[in-house]
């Protein structure tokens, strides 16, 4: 997986829990919290759909280096190798 292709897939399972969130005006470094209204469940959820989709297990330590769209898809890519 790529850092282009990990972005998409974070958008994707962002727009599975917030639907109707502008996702494509996401930059790569707005936090999801703050720039889509996440609530704590909506960010679990978020982990959860990630993790299926991506088939990378994200453990409770790793949550806090999903924040931004950049820090995701680079953790999504190096726990692919």
């Amino acid at each position: 997986m790529n850092r282009t292709e990990a972005m998409d897939m974070v958008r994707e399972s962002i727009s599975r829990v917030v639907p109707g969130a502008d996702v494509a005006a996401l930059r790569p470094d707005d936090a999801f919290r703050d720039v889509l209204e996440m609530d704590s469940l909506d960010f679990l959820s978020f982990v959860e759909v990630l993790s299926e989709r991506s088939g990378v297990r994200i453990e409770d330590e790793d949550t806090s280096r999903l924040t931004t769209l950049a820090a995701s898809a680079d953790f999504l890519v190096a726990a692919a190798r």
